[in-house]
């Protein structure tokens, strides 16, 4: 389980007294961990009514060139390069701030696919 209450720590390193045990509140979800694949979305309830867009699988993103502020839909090949994690692209998972090939060239992803259900990217010139 994923659990995203306040730390034990301080950010020197001293300890702080727990106020309370963990509540159910506090717990993450699953990672959406978005694959290449035909499109392929989740519907998840959150606090106060609201929804999230799980987006599981995508194989179109939409591209936008800064050059002329153009955005084109454009089929995703794969995932070239991944800042946060080095093993997210032998498995070409699209998280944000990663570097995709598209039929257009390659394209940084700006959107939370995980959270948004959707594929943005801006092209790498």
């Amino acid at each position: 389980m994923k659990w995203q209450g306040r730390s034990k720590r301080k950010f020197t390193g001293g300890k702080l007294k727990s106020i309370r045990g963990k509540r159910n509140f506090e717990l993450g979800r699953e990672n959406a961990d978005t694959h290449i694949h035909e499109v392929k979305r989740k519907n998840i309830a959150t606090m106060g009514g609201n929804r999230k867009v799980r987006l599981l699988q995508c194989n179109i993103a939409n591209v936008t060139n800064k050059a002329d502020g153009k955005t084109v839909t454009s089929p995703i090949e794969t995932v070239v390069e991944n800042v946060a994690n080095a093993h997210h692209v032998r498995r070409n998972i699209i998280t944000k701030g990663s570097v995709i090939k598209t039929g257009l060239g390659n394209a940084k992803v700006t959107s939370r696919p995980g959270q948004d259900g959707v594929v943005n990217a801006v092209l790498i010139e």
